[in-house]
């Protein structure tokens, strides 16, 4: 099994090497110089912020709202956002990346994997749509552990129960609407063209889960390829002591590191 603890190693030295900008919930620059993103929604951006602030959208997510208004072309909204919500996810959702790879890992079959991202995706949807309409708000000093907490917990179930428990799908129902109010305060804090609000969110949504598909592909490639190179690890003894367990492990550590840390930023 050398191969495969080189693998297992390379894995936690590429997580470790991201680890410290994950700390809080990744702020994502998106008006960098090689975010790709539309000048003109940069300098609107840019000007708001050089401007009196009418928001905190940092500190809770809901009742806060940036709003810029600018005329443009809806496509180009619909790309704009698309685009947006998928690097939240990849590469900058580290914490997101995680919760998904732990439900990849509880599941034994395609219908239970199946079942867990359609609950995480219904749960949030619902409060990303809720808090961004300003419907619903909730401090970020709550959601931010209770996201990390989310990856620890679900992590640490994997490692408990050899079969998905059956309070497997209310677990990540609740956790998935903190995660909607996580991915709201990054939707709010970039800013929202408010003649396109509804198709800003529906955009915004739709790339956040083409995110969560390309996550999911690229582990179930992963481990055909580990069972293409390890036959052995097929079978399910081998494939839990060798994926599920190690994986769940390095999860469960980040989930409960970046929980203690964002706890200790309260102080």
């Amino acid at each position: 099994m050398t191969h495969l603890s080189s693998f297992f190693t390379f894995i936690l030295a590429i997580a470790l090497l991201f680890s410290a900008s994950a700390l809080a919930h990744p702020a994502d620059e998106f008006c960098g110089p090689d975010s790709g993103l539309d000048p003109e929604l940069c300098r609107a951006l840019q000007e708001m912020d050089q401007a009196e602030p009418v928001a905190q959208p940092s500190e809770q997510y809901g009742n806060s709202q940036v709003e810029v208004s600018l005329d443009r072309p809806v496509m180009e909204t619909v790309w704009l956002y698309v685009k947006l919500g998928f690097v939240h996810i990849l590469p900058a959702g580290y914490d997101h990346i995680l919760f998904v790879l732990a439900l990849f890992l509880a599941a034994t079959t395609l219908r239970q994997l199946i079942w867990q991202i359609s609950a995480f995706t219904l749960a949030h949807t619902i409060t990303l749509g809720l808090a961004t309409m300003g419907t619903i708000s909730a401090p970020a000093a709550i959601v931010e552990p209770l996201i990390a907490l989310s990856i620890a917990f679900v992590a640490i179930e994997n490692l408990l129960f050899r079969n998905m428990p059956k309070w497997r799908l209310l677990v990540v129902f609740g956790f998935g609407l903190f995660h909607g109010l996580g991915f709201a305060g990054v939707l709010q804090n970039l800013g929202l063209v408010k003649e396109q609000l509804l198709t800003s969110l529906i955009s915004f949504n739709v790339g956040v889960e083409l995110g969560q598909i390309t996550i999911i592909s690229l582990a179930a490639l992963s481990v055909f390829a580990i069972g293409f190179i390890r036959p052995a690890l097929k079978t399910p003894a081998l494939h839990r002591r060798f994926i599920i367990v190690p994986f769940s492990l390095i999860i469960a550590g980040f989930g409960l590191f970046w929980f203690f840390s964002r706890l200790i930023g309260l102080l």
